[in-house]
């Protein structure tokens, strides 16, 4: 744990008190990594600041606080506060600016702190320039909200989803999970009208309407290892690419959204679907330097054509 100071700790300790009532003094020296003495000094120093901290002897023994205990406004170190500055500029660019929501949002923290650590916090905002990612989407926090509502009620929900700007559509779904996968959002789901897993990405979706029916979540559900396992299925066109290498040399160029890696007689297959059978051909496949055939589908070997052609012209005119 990074250094900090006894007043720190003794917040840090009343925070894991508040989540963990009972906890004893060799979790929680474990959980500050201090010894057992030094976690007891910072129960004295909570007390000493009219902190009602109650010890409880026996078995299942340990330290809660009194009832009635409410926490003190939420606190930051010089570090903590840099680094949650730092992280929120680095997915959210444009928190610079105190016209951007989430910027707004930045600033009122900051203000909020202590005036030696607002200051820091700030200089950095102030002085910090970000790049926007030019393939990061934004997500509406309220779409967002509502999905992992839906999610945690175990709620059939209706989305109504942009897949491409000349078509909408509406689905009901099964909303088992939202992730974030490299500062995109994602909604895993039950698609009932497919009756098959499906993601989403969630600035594509335009509106949520919970219904009245509920679900049974899976109980065995990894969110993040079966969006992975789906990214690149339920979209209109087949792809099929042989590559001719093992599927461990090819995964690290291959993507799980290209679709799914399996053995082939010639090395690997990866087979999956797409929404854009150039651009998978343009920005996916071209940037894999390794051998391959585009087995099918016939858009995606069109679009391989036109890409060929339109970089001949390039070099020979």
């Amino acid at each position: 744990m990074t250094d900090l100071s006894p007043t720190a700790r003794a917040l840090r300790a009343l925070e894991i008190l508040h989540a963990r009532p009972g906890v004893t003094a060799e979790e929680l020296a474990q959980r500050l990594d201090v010894s057992e003495r030094a976690a007891r000094r910072y129960i004295g120093i909570l007390r000493e600041a009219g902190i009602p901290v109650e010890a409880t002897r026996g078995r299942y023994g340990g330290y809660r606080l009194g009832r009635g205990t409410r926490l003190p406004p939420v606190t930051f170190t010089e570090l903590e506060a840099l680094a949650l500055v730092m992280a929120v500029l680095d997915s959210h660019p444009t928190a610079t600016d105190d016209d951007d929501a989430v910027g707004q949002a930045l600033g009122k923290v900051i203000r909020a702190l202590p005036p030696a650590i607002g200051r820091q916090a700030g200089e950095m905002r102030a002085h910090a320039a970000a790049a926007p990612d030019p393939y990061q989407a934004q997500a509406d926090p309220a779409i967002a909200s509502a999905l992992i509502a839906a999610a945690a009620a175990h709620q059939r929900t209706r989305i109504t989803y942009r897949s491409n700007p000349d078509r909408e559509w509406d689905a009901d779904v099964d909303p088992w999970s939202v992730v974030v996968r490299f500062g995109r959002w994602y909604l895993l789901c039950f698609a009932h009208h497919v009756r098959a897993v499906r993601t989403y990405r969630v600035d594509r979706i335009l509106k949520v309407q919970p219904g009245t029916f509920t679900f049974e979540p899976r109980q065995d559900l990894d969110p993040v290892a079966e969006l992975e396992e789906n990214l690149g299925l339920g979209w209109p066109f087949e792809t099929r690419v042989v590559f001719h290498h093992p599927p461990d040399e090819v995964k690290q160029w291959a993507h799980p959204a290209m679709g799914r890696l399996d053995d082939h007689a010639e090395g690997c297959l990866l087979s999956g679907t797409t929404s854009d059978p150039y651009m998978y051909a343009a920005e996916w496949l071209a940037r894999i330097p390794l051998s391959y055939r585009v087995e099918g589908g016939a858009e995606l070997r069109e679009a391989v054509v036109a890409l060929r052609d339109r970089l001949g012209v390039a070099v020979f005119g």
